[in-house]
């Protein structure tokens, strides 16, 4: 066998680069520091070294990411690293090669269809989720104007202060209901139909 080539259970060594994006600011730097010890605490990992990045802002969100120089016991725990911990980047060093069983190969790839139906999983529920209330908060707002109206003849600008609705956001809302026939406009002032 040539020296450069291992079989499955040989370490690894390697570059990981972990990103935590979120906010408060002060939540990402801590959870970055907690995510990195939690890493520690598994004892088939070995962290040589640790390089952590400047926070920085991206767009009303805080980001922090940490490279990881580390050692991995075998390839399948590799494998279980990125599926766990989800790296953004990973850059194997040594060894060169590995040599792998067309079982061990089918055992990766499961591993992967396992978890990639399940995160497909939950994005469907979480759309389902996200339809349904969207239909209700666009039911409530549709409601909130018309008991608005009911005190009579009202300004978008009065209906958006009453009901904490953007104007510009309100318009949309107006409009469907004048097509539905539940409101009616006279000039700027709407009313009940």
């Amino acid at each position: 066998m040539d020296e450069h080539v291992h079989d499955e259970k040989s370490h690894i060594r390697c570059k990981a680069i972990i990103e935590v994006l979120g906010k408060p600011k002060e939540h990402v730097e801590e959870a970055i520091k907690d995510y990195v010890e939690h890493i520690k605490n598994d004892n088939e990992l070995v962290i040589l070294s640790e390089d952590f990045s400047e926070i920085s802002e991206q767009k009303e969100m805080w980001s922090q990411f940490v490279e990881l120089d580390l050692v991995v016991k075998g390839f399948a725990k590799m494998v279980g690293f990125c599926f766990q911990y989800m790296p953004s980047s990973i850059e194997i060093q040594k060894p060169e090669s590995l040599l792998l069983s067309h079982r061990q190969i089918s055992d990766i790839f499961n591993d992967l269809q396992a978890k990639l139906h399940n995160v497909d999983m939950v994005v469907k529920q979480q759309k389902l989720e996200n339809d349904f209330l969207k239909k209700n908060l666009h039911t409530i707002i549709n409601n909130t104007i018309l008991i608005c109206l009911r005190i009579g003849k009202c300004p978008v600008s009065k209906i958006s202060k009453i009901t904490g609705i953007e104007e510009n956001e309100m318009g949309a809302y107006l409009e469907e209901l004048l097509k539905q026939k539940k409101v009616k406009k006279d000039g700027d002032l709407y009313s009940l139909a």
